[in-house]
């Protein structure tokens, strides 16, 4: 069966976002006082269009990249549709309200551009605009398209 998406921008999105990521990074920063942790993606915005999860992102040194994702492993499942690498790696919780999403990502890589992407966001009102028309015009539609398309105008909206 194919995933269909659905967005929200009601107030206890954001507010059941923001108490999950503030518990799970006291958690975390109990384990990987080396970390960085940020709040990523669009509850981390509020107002904005959102699915609803909530994505931290993880930032550590290349040189701790394998212990932090040894220890992620222990406490979350790892997303295994997600792209994984020796810079990057994917875990969840399905089972968490909201449903939770962490990135680990080693400073300076490809892959550590999530918290560039809430900035741009934060910063320009006529791009959360735009990635809204994105997502209103995916209601419904499937996940695997819209994800596509997302990246898609996320990489465009970076370089330009």
């Amino acid at each position: 069966m194919t995933d269909i998406v659905r967005f929200s921008n009601a107030p206890i999105v954001f507010t059941k976002a923001e108490s999950l990521f503030t518990a799970i990074v006291d958690k975390l920063r109990r384990i990987l006082p080396y970390a960085e942790f940020q709040h990523i993606g669009s509850t981390a915005i509020p107002g904005t269009l959102t699915k609803g999860d909530l994505d931290i992102m993880v930032r550590v040194s290349q040189e701790k990249f394998c212990e932090a994702d040894l220890q992620l492993a222990e406490l979350f499942d790892r997303n295994t549709s997600s792209f994984q690498s020796n810079e990057f790696s994917a875990f969840q919780d399905v089972t968490s309200d909201p449903e939770l999403g962490v990135q680990l990502v080693a400073i300076g890589s490809e892959a550590d551009h999530f918290h560039l992407w809430r900035q741009l966001l934060e910063s320009n009102a006529e791009l959360r605009c735009k990635y809204d028309e994105l997502k209103r015009s995916f209601e419904g539609q499937s996940m695997e398209s819209y994800r596509e398309a997302k990246a898609q105008f996320i990489t465009d909206s970076l370089r330009g």
